[in-house]
């Protein structure tokens, strides 16, 4: 277990993998047959034992449970790993169960469910509401770098120069073979295509003929990826916030660069209406201000209450979290302005290190398969171990040193020009999986042309994490299948933040009622207009 980090190092690890969230792909195996492939029958055969969840402050009425997966779906008999589930009962008569995937990657569902479950009380009219940990997060076998973490978001972190990219690259092999040797052999099978197969033992175990399914952001890949591996026992799916089925890594980090960008002059546009605002009241020079603002404290950090640094891509890092919610800008407001007037840091802190926008913690079920046991059980570094691991597994390019090397100076130009504040931070995220074996090209080849039944796709205007064309091109990409929803607002997914997305999403997988493919949610709320 890694020792407890610093102020300063919560702040460069949450600052890092704000960094990494956008880095979404997939990876593949053949098709199999009705129970999953030879050998599975005995996975398909279980059924999840509920209790008590144990151990941790949870809600009463949250029980636990466990469903038992092959480690390799290519030798179901070489080991098993428990992945841990949490429930909330249906309050009538129950069709089955929806389960949920929160997104990531490397979020626990059952620390999600016990946290945020209150926003799927509507859903328990008709069924059992599911979350679970996916393989090799929370208390499902959970990877881990160790201390490598810290070498990999200090070489990666954005606060660095990069004078001597080749070292880097270097630090950043060496850090990969540590993962290796911290995480043990889940990490050689972790990825979406193995979380999608694991869904449907799950599935199976839950008693229910077809899956009903809701995902955000990143769980819009996973249920994309379950689609096109097991078409005929897709039920009623709901994807919000959605994901890209093909753009490379360095793509989908000038997406982000981009929909950062245009978050940030949203957040500004309404700073500058309140007199309040520390970058006055004129949006444009609004603008200017916080580009020089990160400069200067990239150029001279100031200390925080612990006498650490706090440095402009830190504030890059706080910034990020404040814009996934309309509901945080306030907060974020309010802790640039301590930071502006007074150089207090602990404001922007706690947006960075999890204090707000980030209110999941790691959980799951204990390793007995009786309930939640002590936090403690889960590395510290989860989290970020986690979202590499299965980005990188998903991810099929690995271009050597030299190709590298060579990209980084016009990469870095495209980053800056799509955004002066997000770029040299989202940057980065093209060097987290260099030293890792290559993932396969499942998505990108594999996930097109689905024939399911109707699925919701919900995309948001002013995602500042997932744009608002990937809805678009994911929808075409699947094809008649899919329907969009066009949540005209602000913020990162619609589901917690628009009445209109949350009612039309639980219209859906309750009563099967689909909106007109096109059709729209206001900003407020309300009905669009198209």
């Amino acid at each position: 277990m890694p020792a407890k980090l610093s102020i300063r190092s919560s702040v460069r690890r949450r600052a890092a993998t704000g960094a990494l969230g956008l880095a979404l792909l997939g990876a593949g195996v053949p098709a199999a047959a009705q129970d999953g492939g030879p050998g599975l029958s005995r996975f398909y055969d279980q059924k999840v034992r509920w209790s008590a969840c144990r151990g941790l402050e949870v809600p009463k009425d949250l029980q636990c449970g466990k469903v038992t997966v092959p480690l390799d779906y290519a030798r179901p008999g070489a080991g098993t790993l428990d992945l841990a589930l949490a429930r909330y009962r249906a309050t009538g008569p129950a069709r089955g169960s929806v389960v949920l995937n929160f997104g990531g990657p490397g979020g626990s569902g059952v620390s999600a469910l016990a946290s945020a479950g209150k926003a799927f009380m509507p859903l328990t009219n008709g069924y059992d509401v599911v979350g679970f940990d996916p393989r090799g997060v929370g208390r499902s076998s959970p990877v881990t770098c160790g201390p490598a973490t810290e070498k990999i978001m200090e070489a990666t972190g954005g606060d660095q120069d990069m004078a001597d990219p080749r070292a880097v690259l270097g630090r950043l092999r060496d850090a990969a073979a540590e993962c290796a040797r911290h995480s043990g052999p889940v990490l050689r099978h972790i990825g979406t295509v193995d979380s999608a197969r694991d869904m449907d033992v799950i599935r199976a175990a839950l008693g229910d003929d077809r899956l009903t399914y809701l995902g955000f952001s990143y769980g819009t890949r996973l249920g994309a990826v379950y689609a096109a591996r097991f078409p005929d026992r897709v039920g009623r799916m709901a994807l919000d916030g959605v994901d890209t089925l093909t753009e490379p890594l360095a793509e989908q980090g000038l997406a982000g660069a981009r929909g950062q960008q245009t978050a940030l002059e949203h957040f500004l546009d309404w700073c500058v209406e309140d007199i309040a605002c520390p970058f006055g009241q004129d949006a444009r020079d609004a603008r200017r201000q916080v580009v020089r603002l990160v400069r200067s404290l990239d150029a001279d950090p100031v200390p925080t209450a612990l006498g650490q640094e706090f440095t402009g891509q830190d504030l890059v890092g706080a910034i990020v979290q404040g814009l996934y919610s309309r509901e945080l800008w306030p907060s974020l407001e309010r802790a640039i302005g301590q930071l502006t007037d007074d150089g207090d840091t602990r404001g922007l802190e706690n947006f960075v290190s999890g204090g707000v926008g980030l209110p999941l913690r790691s959980a799951g079920s204990g390793r007995d398969g009786g309930g939640l046991t002590d936090e403690e059980d889960v590395p510290r570094d989860n989290l970020p171990s986690a979202l590499m691991a299965i980005n990188c597994a998903d991810d099929p390019d690995r271009p050597g040193a030299d190709r590298v090397l060579r990209s980084l100076g016009p990469l870095r130009e495209r980053y800056e020009a799509a955004s002066p504040v997000f770029g040299r931070y989202r940057l980065t995220q093209v060097l987290m999986c260099y030293g890792r074996p290559a993932g396969t090209d499942y998505i990108r080849e594999r996930v097109k042309d689905v024939d399911t039944a109707k699925m919701l796709l919900v995309g948001t205007r002013g995602d500042p994490a997932t744009p608002y064309r990937w809805t678009v091109e994911t929808a075409e990409r699947l094809g008649s299948s899919a329907v969009v929803l066009d949540n005209r607002s602000e913020g990162h997914t619609g589901y917690a933040s628009s009445r209109c997305v949350h009612r039309k999403v639980d219209d859906f997988l309750l009563y099967g009622s689909l909106p007109p493919d096109g059709s729209s949610c206001g900003p407020e709320g309300g009905e669009g207009t198209g």
